[in-house]
Formats: C-alpha cells, sequence, structure tokens
C-alpha cells in the first residue's frame, strides 16, 4: 500500500468521488455564468444555461475553452474574482502570442499544494525527506507548485530552481537532498553530469524523482533511473489548470491519478470533440470543480492519453491518465504522417543513444524534409566512417519501422546538443504552412 497525504480523499469509493462530482460541477458551472461574462457569453452563444447542468452526465452539452480563449480574454476577462482576492498569478512557459496568466485566490493555491503533496507522498516522500526542487521558480508553475508541496508534507526543502548544475549537485551531495523535482530531460543532464565527475548511482543520496513539464519515454525513465539510483515518478499538470499536480504516479507506475475532487477529465475526439468511452486514446480536456480565481470550463489540453478506472493496487481510486503520448498541436505531420517526438526517442534509446535529439523539419520543391540530429555518448563517439553510417543506418530502419515514413539520421558528438535546464527544445520546424 502506498503512503498518502489524504488517505479519505485519495481512497474514495467510486461513487462517492461521482456523488461529489454532481455536486460540485452544477455549482461550479452556476458561480462562472454569474462571475465570468466571456464564459455566460460563450454558453449562450452555445444554447446552455446552468439550468441544463443537472450532474456530470451533462458535462458534453457545454462549450470547450481553448487556448485561443485564454488569449482573446487576456489579461482580466476569465477572472471571477475581485482583484484584491487574488494572491498570485502564474504564466505559461510558451513563446509564441500573449502568455496564458493565470489568477489564484489563498485557497486555490492550499488546493494546488494540496495536490503536489499527495504526488510526492504517493513517491514514497515523507516529512524525513530532503527535497531538491530544481522546476524554475518565478511565473512557471514547476517551481513553486512543488515548493509548496514539499512544505506540506514536512520536507526540508532546497529551493535551488533551475540552472546553474555545479551548484544543483553541490546541493545534492553535502546536503544529501533523497528527492529530485525538476524536467526529465534537466534531470538526465544532472545524471549525466554526475557521471562525469565519477560519481556512480551508489554514491547519490538520491531516491526518488518527480519529474514533468514536457513529455518522455519510458526509456528515458529506465536511463535517468540507472544513473541517478533513483525510482523516476511522472508528474502531470497544465497552468490554465493550476500547475503540476493534476494528476501524479503512485507506486504501481502504471499511470497517473488525477485529483478528481478537483478536476473532472473527459477524453474527446481531437477532431470532433465527440467524448469518447473510458479506454480510447484522445485529447484530454479538463474541468475544475472548485477553482475560484481562474475556474475552467472543458478545456481543451491538446494531450493525447487514454484514462481507466482499473483497480490499483496503490489503493487510491482517482481514474488515471496514461503518459501523453504526445500533443495534437504538437504533433508533427511529416508526409502525410502523425509523427509524435516520444516516438522517434523509443528508437534512439532502445539502441543505446541518451535522449539528446533534436528533430528538424522543412520543406524543400513542396516536399517535406525530415532530419534527426542525435548526440553520440562518449562511449560511443568514434571518427570510424564505416562503424557510424552502421549506426546511422539502424537508426534509419528503426525510425521507418516505428513510423512508417524515412527520416535522415545524423549522428553528432556528445554534447554538441545545446541543454535545457527547463523544457528540452526539441523540435525545429521551418516549413511556413
Amino acid at each position: 500500500m502506498g503512503k498518502y497525504f489524504q488517505e479519505e480523499i485519495e481512497c474514495m469509493p467510486v461513487e462517492k468521488i461521482k456523488a461529489l462530482q454532481n455536486e460540485l460541477l452544477p455549482a461550479q458551472v452556476r458561480y462562472v455564468w454569474d462571475n465570468v461574462p466571456y464564459y455566460r457569453q460563450k454558453m449562450q452563444a452555445h444554447g446552455v444555461t446552468p439550468d441544463d447542468i443537472k450532474s456530470i452526465d451533462d458535462l458534453h452539452k457545454l462549450p470547450f475553452m481553448s487556448k485561443a480563449d485564454l488569449r482573446d480574454a487576456y489579461p482580466y476577462g476569465l477572472l471571477a474574482v475581485p482583484l484584491k482576492d487574488c494572491v498570485r498569478i502564474q504564466s505559461t512557459s510558451g513563446t509564441t502570442g500573449k502568455r496564458v496568466v493565470a489568477f489564484y485566490t489563498q485557497g486555490d493555491l492550499d488546493i494546488w499544494e494540496d495536490c503536489c503533496a499527495r504526488a510526492i507522498m504517493a513517491a514514497g516522500g515523507t516529512n524525513e525527506d530532503v527535497c531538491q526542487v530544481s522546476y524554475g521558480y518565478g511565473l512557471f508553475t514547476g517551481g513553486p507548485g512543488l515548493n509548496g508541496g514539499s512544505h506540506k508534507v514536512g520536507c526540508l526543502t532546497i529551493p535551488t530552481s533551475s540552472g546553474n548544475t555545479e551548484r544543483q549537485i553541490m546541493f545534492i551531495m553535502d546536503l544529501s537532498a533523497t528527492i529530485l523535482c525538476c524536467t526529465p530531460s534537466y534531470a538526465a543532464y544532472i545524471g549525466e553530469t554526475l557521471k562525469e565527475k565519477g560519481y556512480k548511482p551508489e554514491d547519490i543520496p538520491l531516491k526518488i524523482g518527480i519529474f514533468g513539464a514536457e513529455a518522455w519515454s519510458e526509456e528515458m525513465r529506465r536511463d535517468i533511473e540507472n544513473t541517478l539510483g533513483i525510482k523516476a515518478y511522472d508528474i502531470y499538470g497544465l497552468t490554465e489548470i493550476s500547475g503540476p499536480g493534476v494528476s501524479f504516479e503512485c507506486s504501481e507506475q502504471r499511470g497517473m491519478h488525477i485529483n478528481e475532487d478537483h478536476f473532472l477529465a473527459e477524453i474527446i475526439d481531437p477532431n470532433t470533440g465527440e467524448v469518447l468511452p473510458e479506454g480510447t486514446q484522445g485529447e484530454l480536456v479538463f474541468t475544475t470543480l472548485d477553482k475560484k480565481a481562474f475556474p475552467m470550463i472543458r478545456y481543451r489540453t491538446r494531450d493525447i492519453c487514454t484514462l481507466t478506472r482499473e483497480k490499483c493496487s496503490c489503493g487510491r481510486t482517482h481514474i488515471r491518465m496514461t503518459k501523453p503520448k504526445g500533443r495534437s498541436d504538437d504533433m508533427l505531420k511529416i508526409r502525410g504522417v502523425n509523427v509524435f517526438p516520444s516516438q522517434i526517442e523509443t528508437v534512439l534509446m532502445n539502441n543505446g543513444y541518451a535522449a539528446n535529439y533534436q528533430i528538424l523539419v522543412g520543406r524543400v520543391n513542396n516536399t517535406d524534409t525530415f532530419e534527426v540530429k542525435v548526440e553520440m555518448t562518449p562511449d560511443m563517439f568514434t571518427d570510424n566512417v564505416g562503424e557510424i553510417q552502421a549506426r546511422r543506418k539502424v537508426l534509419e530502419d528503426g525510425l521507418r519501422s516505428m513510423l512508417g515514413i524515412k527520416a535522415k539520421v545524423t549522428l553528432v558528438a556528445p554534447k554538441s546538443i545545446t541543454r535545457s535546464e527547463g523544457k528540452a527544445v526539441r523540435v525545429i520546424d521551418t516549413r511556413k504552412i
């Protein structure tokens, strides 16, 4: 059995979870109708009023919200409380258009930190742990969310933020940090640097990693676990809903439990918007059930995954989501084929490469070009042209088998691809489409 932060809620019978959601959803819809003119106008245009929403079975009647809505309503158009009742903003790390700015009351922050505390304890964390939070602080939700959750668990919290890898390693080793929270690509970089310094996994005090904010494969998980000598757990969230802690992995590591007392999840067909049955892969949609400052009704995350209510050995009853396969808006369509970076990562790591790669997509004479730059590891690095050609062919064959289309593979020297201390930049698409 796993450890729980709020056992009564986390192990609540499914019928009680649904009864709670049936109570919270109509109240939340009424709340946004009364307090957010943008929502009210959107619902009126859709021909629906709060009286039409009597239970979660009526959720499908409501219109979707998208990132475009958030940009249209920027900055205050979706605020549901007076500004004096807000105590914090967080913002997305996006680089195009207006950033999403999300608002929080103190009650919203308390709920968010509770959710992060649940995630830390599900991974085995206790008040005896030293938790190093190496997500970015500031506007990005990663640092503040896990920082608050760590405090609620009672861990000694080291708020290093991202970057300055030498200092990260100094604190891990000198303060005997047992939990590391950061993006998986940064965890891989910390592990790589420790290895270069001569540390073996058994020399490193870390036991647990809580990694999120970007897609990562099972192969990358195993590589990080082997390098750092830890068990690595996935955590999921998005600024629009609250931040990390919307869902998290337990000891079983077969999907992430969604905190259903606060977030109502659906899976839809990304093309038609039709709600899909449990177990079907599609786009994840979230409704916040009790958020006050910045409520979201049917927000399209663009993340592609599956939901399941199969019984979990950890004892938690909240529905689980699979690790997102990718994002419908990050999915690359190359020569008519859908390509997710995670598929490419799987091929590379199955062939012994680290997760340091870039996908280059362009267009020449109306035809898509597709190249994958892959870093060789130090032990495979060679200037033997024949050996490099053979390695390249193995990867090209593997990618063709996985994707159904040909990719050009370029093998490059170790450490020649720029490392990221936040979210890794995997795709460079120069097509004007």
